[in-house]
């Protein structure tokens, strides 16, 4: 059986974003000798057809949306989403998200999704830095700002750049088996996809500070993470006082310190999680939780996943690849 996928392309897409067809062909290439029809046609779409620009100045030509029964149907992401979105294409998406078996949005592609109302009540992701507005400006959303890709049923959503090869790989693996998303990995030159809940790298970022001050509290706090690390003692290390330093750190981050001390924490739990063999004790000693279960109830919140089970996608993925 041959899946029709469309490629929805809005005015000012990414052209990183046809990586996505790239997937899609090397299905098609590596099933070639198969006695039926190839797994997947694609297309390339737009709201009236024609050639459509891309933010790099690159052009595409494209057919116009005149059926909506695809299998699926996946968004391109636009450089700086439109406000308000085009009201052609949220009438399409409408439209497709009760006759298409997925719909499918890359990066800020989730903008359309959620002015489309697809996004209501469900888990999605963007790029990280398009995380917070689309969380104000679609507040029905619960947005994941920490994930590479998520599935809710027949709506998948992911991160910026090159996680669509993820997304898209994703979508392969679930039609056609791990086995067909590997080799066509391999064909890319890329690791077999990181998985849904795998960290973006980016989320860290958004800690970055302006002020020379709070940067050296956050400095400190990296290297001292095993550490209580109270409030005073980052006031201490920021040369403010504790009053101070809690307004300047909220305003700068938009955090609390708290908060943002376990988000270091939980970052830096997760890189040994994936890259080492330690036991989780060991891991929460070393990152400065104060016991396996305090570092639980934080992956929950962070990647709403326990760190067991970030081990055991790790471990499968690292054998994946072998």
């Amino acid at each position: 059986m041959t899946r029709r996928i469309g490629l929805l392309l809005p005015p000012g897409f990414q052209v990183l974003d046809l990586m996505a067809a790239t997937v899609f062909e090397l299905a098609n290439s590596l099933c070639g000798d198969a006695p039926y029809a190839p797994p997947y046609e694609l297309e390339m779409l737009s709201e009236d057809g024609g050639q459509v620009m891309s933010s790099s100045g690159i052009a595409v030509l494209t057919d116009p949306v005149a059926r909506y029964d695809y299998d699926t149907l996946l968004v391109a992401a636009q450089t700086r989403p439109a406000r308000p979105a085009p009201r052609g294409l949220v009438q399409i998406l409408r439209q497709a998200g009760g006759e298409c078996r997925r719909v499918a949005a890359i990066c800020t592609g989730a903008f359309l999704l959620a002015e489309a109302g697809l996004l209501d009540g469900k888990r999605a992701t963007t790029h990280w830095a398009q995380a917070r507005d689309l969380q104000r400006a679609y507040p029905r959303v619960r947005v994941e700002e920490d994930h590479i890709f998520i599935n809710e049923g027949r709506i998948w959503t992911s991160a910026g750049m090159t996680a669509c090869v993820d997304l898209c790989l994703a979508l392969v693996e679930s039609d056609h088996g791990p086995a067909l998303a590997r080799r066509i990995a391999r064909q890319l030159v890329v690791h077999h996809r990181r998985s849904g809940g795998q960290s973006q790298f980016g989320a860290l970022l958004e800690l970055e500070p302006k002020s020379d001050r709070i940067q050296q509290a956050l400095s400190y706090a990296k290297l001292h993470l095993r550490q209580p690390l109270s409030v005073d003692e980052l006031a201490g290390a920021a040369r403010l006082s504790t009053r101070q330093f809690s307004r300047s750190f909220r305003v700068e981050t938009g955090q609390s310190p708290a908060r943002a001390i376990e988000v270091l924490r939980v970052e830096a739990a997760r890189a040994m999680i994936e890259g080492g063999n330690q036991a989780i004790d060991v891991v929460a000693r070393e990152t400065g939780f104060a016991d396996p279960e305090r570092m639980r109830r934080a992956f929950l919140r962070a990647y709403g996943q326990p760190p067991q089970a970030i081990k055991r996608a790790a471990r499968e993925q690292a054998l994946a690849s072998v």
